[in-house]
């Protein structure tokens, strides 16, 4: 047995795609960090199998996203609960969902946080907090016993919908539980579906088969007759079984490299945040996986919070900035659950659901359906509530091309360093003025957008625009009017701190 201590700023629990994507966010703030994981190593496993618009342009604002890209494969169509949607319409670079399984996402997520110096740290359980004024103690259990004591300013749990971080913190989990049980396996196919994506709704359930990499497919089966404990060990025969039950056939199903199951539950943190303990992905929330929204929406939850962390931890905010973290993101797992539990009623079978699935199939091939729930799948309609009254604020920034001194640069290139960026579009000189006592922590970038206009709304609207490091416009200025230093300066204030000379 051995007793150690290790300072740092952050420890992340859990080290799958929003504790990497947290960790990295850190990182670039340059703020230290340990992340902490219960395992022995990777595991293979993938519950997830690819990610969606809006996650795509968060990785492409941080100029990783070619790396995913190259081992994915795009496809400009999602659904909502097997009902196809079109993404070819939406107003991003990244119209089409990637294809690319869990494992591979966080191999290149490790890879990127390897290189911004992360410290993944594998066999090391948490198993007490002690928060105190300055610090919050973490009690890292090893193997054979060994036992380590990590002090840290913050804990962030990211280590799953069962997570330890969250008990010890006593943060409750109120929600729903599950109603069915749904088993998963990726399996080699000698005789597999002509369609890439094929999924079917038959009498004794629903089963989907998704190709994902040559010669290997994803195949789930639901069976809502059949309830199981989520703990309770499948095996490759079971999903065998369960296929030809449902489908009458199971395509030559062999060689497995893993199965699991997986239920409805649908579950929220009742608080993000208790004092100097946060909780982010799974940790804060669980859902039925329809529509293929939970690994994004947790990397979604990093992106939001790593800036505010980081803020904090280097004494430029204050630590109410935090709470804001909760109010915007605790909504949007809130949707996800709603959209998710309407997404598995569809899902039953019987005449009524046939009929209902009927008429929503009718409505999506309308545009403005099909727009609503793309948008809500994807994320793309993000708005987070500000007071600013600009078309602009709260929604994530248009990807615009423009001029600037240093040549022809897209908007996400500019948040590269994870930093805010005032984007003066008009060349007033004012603003340099207003924001002189940010400098340190906030780009001021003077450009011309060379479009016609902005998706969705006319550029000449827009003056200059302030923008979080997460893509979020946190204040606007109308065109053909003077901008009101006081706005500005509230607006700086209130997300990254007061000036440097208050």
């Amino acid at each position: 047995m051995t007793d150690t201590k290790t300072d740092t700023d952050v420890v992340i629990a859990g080290a799958g795609p929003t504790g990497l994507m947290l960790a990295c966010e850190l990182r670039l703030a340059g703020v230290d960090v340990v992340v902490a994981d219960r395992l022995t190593a990777r595991t293979g496993e993938s519950r997830a199998g690819g990610m969606h618009a809006r996650t795509m342009e968060v990785l492409d604002q941080r100029g990783v996203l070619d790396r995913f890209l190259a081992a994915g494969t795009p496809r400009p169509i999602g659904h909502f609960s097997g009902l196809w949607l079109d993404f070819d319409q939406f107003e991003t670079r990244h119209p089409r969902s990637l294809v690319l399984l869990q494992s591979h996402i966080e191999r290149l997520l490790e890879e990127w946080a390897t290189e911004l110096g992360v410290r993944v740290r594998w066999s090391s359980e948490v198993t007490g907090i002690r928060q105190h004024d300055s610090d919050v103690e973490v009690d890292v259990g090893g193997p054979e016993g060994s036992r380590s004591t990590l002090r840290a300013r913050y804990l962030v749990g990211c280590d799953g919908g069962r997570s330890a971080v969250r008990k010890l913190a006593g943060i409750g989990f109120p929600g729903t539980p599950a109603t069915v049980t749904a088993l998963l396996g990726d399996v080699e196919l000698a005789d597999p579906p002509a369609e890439s994506l094929f999924m079917q709704r038959r009498a004794g359930g629903d089963f989907s088969v998704f190709a994902f990499e040559p010669g290997w497919y994803r195949v789930i089966t639901t069976e809502y007759d059949r309830v199981a404990g989520q703990r309770e060990p499948v095996t490759f025969e079971e999903l065998r079984e369960s296929l030809l039950r449902i489908a009458g056939t199971d395509f030559g199903m062999h060689s497995p490299r893993w199965v699991s199951r997986f239920g409805d539950a649908a579950r929220q943190a009742e608080r993000y945040r208790e004092g100097r303990v946060l909780l982010a992905g799974d940790a804060a929330h669980i859902h039925f996986p329809a529509g293929g929204q939970g690994l994004n929406l947790g990397v979604q939850d990093a992106f939001n919070l790593g800036w505010k962390l980081a803020s904090v931890v280097h004494g430029r905010a204050p630590e109410i900035l935090l709470d804001s973290y909760h109010a915007e993101r605790y909504p949007v797992a809130e949707r996800v659950l709603h959209n998710t539990r309407a997404q598995a009623a569809l899902t039953r079978p019987g005449p009524q659901t046939d009929a209902l699935r009927d008429v929503l199939r009718s409505l999506i091939a309308y545009d403005d359906v099909n727009r609503h729930l793309g948008g809500m799948i994807t994320a793309l309609d993000l708005h987070y509530p500000m007071s600013d009254d600009h078309p602009l604020t709260g929604r994530r920034v248009p990807d615009v091309d423009l001029k600037t001194g240093d040549g022809r640069r897209r908007v996400f290139e500019l948040l590269r360093t994870a930093r805010p960026v005032l984007l003066d579009l008009r060349g007033d000189t004012a603003l340099a003025a207003t924001a002189e006592g940010w400098a340190d922590r906030v780009d001021l970038v003077e450009a011309r957008s060379t479009a016609d206009h902005w998706p969705v709304w006319p550029v000449d609207e827009t003056a200059a625009l302030l923008i979080r490091p997460d893509g979020h416009v946190a204040w606007a200025a109308h065109a053909g009017t003077t901008p009101d230093p006081a706005a500005l300066r509230t607006a700086l204030t209130g997300w990254f701190g007061p000036a440097t000379a208050d």
